[in-house]
C-alpha cells in the first residue's frame, strides 16, 4: 500500500504479519534483549522491510540502531524511514542524492485514546478536524492527522538534528489524500513547509513525507 504515497526513486517494502523475520545483527539482537516477544518479531520484521530497501538500492545489509531521537541510522549515503503498528510493518528509502528526507508512519484506524487530540492540535486545527468528520464521518480523521504530524517529525528530525513538537506545526488534510505541515520555528534550518500524503483503510491510517 505504502508505494502508493511515495514519489518516483523511493523503494519500499511493506508486511501484514512476521511471517519472515529478518536475522538481527548482534548490535540489534543486544538492542531487543529483554524487549517483549511481540516488539521483538515487529523489530526483526521492519528491519527485514528495510533490508530489502537497501538490496533494491544496491546496497549490503546493515544492521539499524537508532540514533540520538530514536530514528535509526541508515548507512551513509542513504535516507528512509520505518514504521510499525499491529497488523502492518513498512520501510522506505532512497540515495540522500535524490531525497533529502523521509518520514513514514501507520497507525491503526480509529480514534486516538481520550485527551490526546488536544495535547496534539490547536484549536484552529480542531475545528478543521470537526469540519472534515462532518464532510467525511467515516475516516478515522484525528489518527490521519496524528499520523500526519509523525511522519512530519521522522523526515525533520533525521534532516535537522533538531526537537519538534507536536504544536510546532501547522497542519492541513485533504479530502484527496494529501496534507501540508507548516512549522512555527524561528530561523528554521530547512525549508518549514513539509507536504505528504495519505490513505486509509478500514484497519489502517498510513502517512509519507518525502522531500526531493
Amino acid at each position: 500500500m505504502i508505494e502508493r504515497l511515495l514519489p518516483p526513486g523511493v523503494t519500499s517494502s511493506e508486511a501484514f504479519d512476521d511471517a519472515a523475520p529478518a536475522p538481527l545483527f548482534p548490535a540489534e539482537a543486544a538492542l531487543m534483549e529483554g524487549r517483549r516477544a511481540r516488539r521483538r518479531r515487529q523489530f526483526a520484521t521492519a528491519r527485514a522491510c528495510a533490508r530489502r530497501c537497501l538490496a533494491a538500492l544496491g546496497r549490503a545489509p546493515a544492521p539499524l540502531l537508532p540514533g540520538p531521537g530514536g530514528a535509526p541510522q541508515w548507512p551513509a549515503g542513504v535516507v528512509g524511514s520505518i514504521t510499525h503498528c499491529d497488523g502492518y510493518r513498512a520501510a522506505v528509502a532512497a540515495p540522500a542524492d535524490t531525497v533529502a528526507a523521509l518520514g513514514i508512519d501507520a497507525e491503526p484506524a480509529g480514534p486516538l485514546p481520550p485527551g490526546v487530540l488536544g495535547l496534539i492540535t490547536s484549536e484552529p486545527e480542531r475545528a478543521h478536524l470537526r469540519a472534515l468528520a462532518s464532510a467525511d464521518p467515516d475516516t478515522p480523521w484525528e489518527r490521519v492527522f496524528f499520523s500526519a504530524k509523525e511522519a512530519v517529525y521522522k523526515a525533520w528530525y533525521p534532516a535537522t538534528g533538531t526537537w519538534l513538537g507536536f504544536r510546532d506545526a501547522t497542519l492541513a488534510l485533504s479530502p484527496a489524500g494529501t496534507f501540508t505541515a507548516t512549522l512555527h520555528l524561528p530561523s528554521p534550518p530547512v525549508d518549514p513547509v513539509y507536504e505528504g500524503r495519505w490513505l486509509a483503510t478500514e484497519t489502517l491510517v498510513i502517512t509519507a513525507v518525502a522531500r526531493g
